[in-house]
């Protein structure tokens, strides 16, 4: 199938990659934009998001680079006015932004915490804040917000701001979506498993947590909790989210999308 996104406008949020390879928001900002949609590029990251923007130009997509802090609401202002300006209207919403730092509710620092909360969390309902207006007004759109099995479950690392910002997504996730349901305003949630991008890769804490400071010792750890006995990767996450930001998933709204090769099984 192609052109599942066709005349649509998508803002990722989130559309960098924190590291060489492929992250969860620049696989998915790529997929779309190959899938038909016009693609604005958000990222704290500007350099981050540009290649992006520039690998959806090479293959004959359209979009833009837009440099924004998720959890300042100028920023988020300023991101969905160049959305309407540049395309007229938003039509998908993909928050794909995480932040993980280890440490229990005893030894985690305040302003550790503070910083996890703003950015897994406040950042996805200032997002939603501000386009789902812009939505309604033009007839409806699909929000997907990335969420992760910590939401659901105890995953080996004691990251309490992790499970808490994590799980806070799951609840707003559902409660937007039954209070713009009549709105046709779909919002449902994706739950990432044990993947192997950027990010983690690139994570101390979760090195030290699972391979003890080795990140190849990490990912074999991560591979043998598996029931298909591998990884996912960012391009899991990405077709999971376009299929909710789809027309084929007109009729789902609040869902949890568990991606995550029967982990939580």
């Amino acid at each position: 199938m192609v052109g599942r996104l066709a005349g649509k406008v998508a803002v990722v949020v989130g559309a960098g990659s924190s590291g060489p390879g492929w992250g969860n928001g620049k696989a998915t900002a790529v997929l779309f934009a190959r899938e038909g949609a016009r693609v604005v590029c958000a990222d704290i990251d500007e350099e981050a998001a540009a290649v992006t923007t520039s690998l959806i130009c090479a293959e004959g997509g359209e979009a833009v680079t837009l440099r924004v802090d998720a959890t300042d609401q100028e920023d988020i202002k300023h991101m969905v006015e160049t959305a309407v300006d540049a395309y007229g209207g938003i039509d998908v919403l993909d928050n794909n932004l995480g932040v993980v730092e280890s440490g229990g509710v005893i030894d985690f620092p305040e302003e550790d915490w503070d910083r996890v909360m703003s950015v897994n969390l406040k950042s996805f309902y200032l997002s939603m804040k501000h386009v789902i207006p812009v939505m309604i007004n033009g007839g409806g759109g699909s929000i997907v917000n990335i969420s992760s099995i910590a939401a659901i479950r105890w995953t080996g690392v004691p990251y309490s701001s992790y499970y808490a910002s994590k799980a806070a997504i799951l609840q707003l996730t559902k409660s937007t979506a039954v209070e713009f349901a009549s709105k046709s305003v779909r919002v449902n949630a994706v739950l990432p498993g044990l993947m192997k991008t950027p990010m983690v890769e690139r994570s101390e804490s979760l090195a030290v947590a699972f391979g003890k400071g080795d990140v190849e010792a990490m990912w074999k750890q991560r591979e043998a909790q598996v029931p298909l006995g591998h990884m996912g990767d960012a391009w899991d996450v990405a077709h999971a989210a376009l299929f909710l930001a789809s027309d084929e998933a007109r009729y789902i709204t609040g869902l949890e999308l568990v991606v995550d090769g029967g982990v939580t099984l």
